[in-house]
């Protein structure tokens, strides 16, 4: 439908004046600052529309920083954790380390003649056979070990070497029931015989007469006697003595002073190079598996 009335300003006309009127404004805002105030009105009415407007933007910022800051949390905590989990492991090497350095300290600090010559073996392996107390040492010929070589720890006499290999030996307890130690009370100089038991906690003193002068708490060390062990070592402490007169002997039984059950590491002594009794080849024979007698 065509409009009625036709006439009005074209829109070259009204071009012209909107920008005359926009000349108009700019130039009295300009000079005279006429539309402060209601610059001010209009900036008010505006502002809740550029809060609208922006609302969006801002709140995609913000879960994206939050976002990114929960995944670095978590992965910054997961870190922790490894290096947590790594310095635990750390530390529990550190611990074993400093025990078997106190074990060591110990084991060297034992009371040692001066003239033996000595040297630090690991044990590597332990018979499972019950009835049997042997173990296996790291040190072998190629290291001068020999066959009867005494073995001790940082308290006292723990067995002689049994059999030799070219890097391994084979050590028997004291506390094995073909084993003896020969032996004497520290108080007053009684030469006796220490047996093993087959128990690892228990040695027993053969043939001791009851008018023999032994009690509870006597301390046993090697007497020298045999060629195998050097004087004056510790061996074990005695526990209790039974006399009875039925029996022809006393009864008496003793601890050993090492703590066999818990050793890791051992001395292997050698004799002074001119001492006859303690000499390799004393301990190179055919009986050393066999119980020592004095």
């Amino acid at each position: 439908m065509n409009p009625i009335f036709k006439h009005g300003p074209s829109a070259q006309h009204r071009l012209v004046l909107v920008l005359f009127c926009s000349a108009l404004l700019i130039f009295f805002d300009h000079k005279l600052a006429s539309f402060d105030t209601v610059r001010g009105y209009l900036q008010s009415f505006v502002s809740p529309l550029q809060y609208l407007a922006t609302t969006p933007k801002q709140m995609v910022t913000w879960a994206a920083e939050n976002l990114a800051t929960r995944e670095q949390l978590i992965e910054e905590n997961q870190n922790y954790q490894r290096q947590a989990l790594a310095f635990d492991q750390q530390l529990m090497e550190l611990n074993i380390l400093k025990q078997e350095n106190d074990r060591l300290r110990s084991l060297l600090a034992s009371p040692l003649r001066a003239d033996i010559k000595k040297m630090v073996a690991e044990i590597v392996s332990v018979n499972s056979d019950p009835y049997t107390h042997q173990i296996v040492i790291n040190r072998g010929a190629s290291d001068g070990a020999y066959e009867g070589q005494p073995v001790i720890d940082d308290q006292g006499i723990v067995g002689q070497i049994l059999h030799v290999g070219t890097n391994t030996s084979r050590v028997i307890l004291m506390t094995d029931v073909t084993h003896a130690v020969p032996v004497r009370i520290n108080r007053n100089g009684v030469r006796l015989v220490a047996t093993g038991t087959g128990r690892i906690d228990r040695l027993t003193l053969n043939h001791v007469p009851h008018s023999t002068d032994i009690v509870s708490g006597d301390l046993l060390v090697t007497s020298g006697l045999g060629g195998k062990y050097p004087e004056g070592y510790p061996v074990a402490t005695v526990i209790s003595v039974t006399k009875n007169e039925s029996n022809a002997f006393a009864k008496v039984l003793s601890v050993p002073v090492a703590q066999i059950d818990r050793i890791r590491y051992l001395l292997l002594l050698w004799p002074e190079k001119d001492d006859s009794l303690f000499s390799p080849k004393a301990g190179n024979n055919k009986n050393s598996s066999q119980a020592e007698k004095s």
